[in-house]
């Protein structure tokens, strides 16, 4: 049994079926620190569409200053159309609360459960030697932080698409150094033949891969990218790449799994403490009627578990409970077919810390 630990975790609940699924992952953390001895304390804070409401703005200092003081975030989604005309929306305290924690780098694992194999849009043929893709999205660079201009008619606008080698080589460490507890390959994606920031992009690492000569380092275009991910998913063990692309071609592996409410996500900056996320967005047609898939931020609770906190065997523990589930034929609307017991959102993360 692991030592006796503390742990403090904020939690952003933020808007739509945010609450109930960070509802259902903290259901699952309190079966873990039952089981091995630890504590976990929790604080609510605000973001996203749920704060402007509350104090007019996406991100409130309070947030970022409890945010600061925790071991580790656990977000659940914001935003939603109820803010499409705010002047500030509710997805620009994503952006300040990555920038705020520092955190960098988004790695977002894409894992064919066996169990889902059929929820897959891809054929058999495609999956045959498996899906296991580690993408690595540089999160505080690129286009979504570069200036932003528009012409006062509203004839034109722009956005700069910008980056500097030391962004490029702090990516690029963790891509490297993630490979190497993988398969010790990196596939490196960007648009080099029409970008300036993406011939530097490729420049950076070539040189960074020197320092790793355990690693394979390819060069791939996004488009190609996109396409491969779709015709031959197992090719790929880790991708390394921009804010924009990886946004997408995060999304597209996802997909892949077979849903998007499977599959977690960690943002990490220098320090220990992270931000985890499931990989979706806040759903609000189905918000409040217990339909939300809970296991994608359960999963990323485990992560947390593991990645920030060090405790490895609980995390097992977590994806462990989360495959019985799957096994025993349980499944939440978004991945139920014919023959399967369906379950809500409650039900699904009791099931889980019950298989802890």
């Amino acid at each position: 049994m692991t030592k006796m630990s503390e742990f403090n975790i904020a939690l952003i609940k933020g808007d739509g079926i945010g609450p109930e699924i960070v509802n259902g992952a903290v259901t699952v953390l309190d079966a873990v620190a039952e089981k091995y001895g630890h504590k976990f304390n929790y604080t609510d804070v605000l973001m996203g569409g749920c704060a402007i409401d509350a104090t007019g703005v996406p991100l409130p200092q309070e947030t970022i200053d409890i945010c600061k003081a925790s071991d580790s975030v656990l977000l659940g989604a914001v935003g939603g159309p109820k803010w499409d005309n705010c002047p500030q929306r509710p997805e620009k305290g994503l952006l300040g609360i990555r920038k705020a924690l520092g955190l960098y780098s988004n790695l977002r694992p894409s894992i064919l459960k066996p169990q889902l194999k059929d929820a897959s849009p891809l054929k058999d043929e495609k999956l045959k030697n498996g899906l296991n893709v580690m993408v690595v999205r540089e999160l505080t660079g690129g286009i979504y932080f570069g200036e932003r201009k528009n012409a006062e008619d509203g004839s034109w606008a722009s956005d700069e698409e910008r980056y500097s080698v030391e962004e490029v080589k702090r990516i690029g460490k963790i891509a490297f150094e993630t490979a190497m507890l993988r398969d010790k390959r990196v596939v490196s994606v960007d648009k080099a033949n029409v970008l300036d920031s993406s011939k530097l992009w490729r420049r950076t690492m070539d040189e960074l891969a020197k320092e790793y000569p355990e690693v394979t380092l390819s060069h791939m275009y996004v488009d190609n990218a996109a396409m491969q991910l779709a015709i031959n998913p197992a090719q790929f063990d880790v991708i390394c790449t921009s804010n924009i692309f990886g946004d997408i071609l995060s999304d597209l592996s996802s997909a892949i799994a077979g849903s998007i409410g499977m599959l977690p996500s960690a943002s990490l900056g220098a320090s220990k403490c992270g931000m985890y996320e499931p990989i979706h967005g806040s759903a609000p047609d189905i918000a409040g009627q217990d339909k939300a898939n809970p296991i994608a931020t359960i999963v990323s609770a485990a992560m947390m578990l593991e990645m920030s906190f060090g405790l490895i065997d609980e995390a097992k523990a977590i994806n462990d409970a989360v495959d019985k589930v799957l096994n025993m034929d349980y499944r939440t609307p978004d991945i139920y077919s014919e023959g399967m017991k369906k379950v809500g959102c409650k039900e699904m993360a009791a099931l889980i810390a019950k298989n802890i």
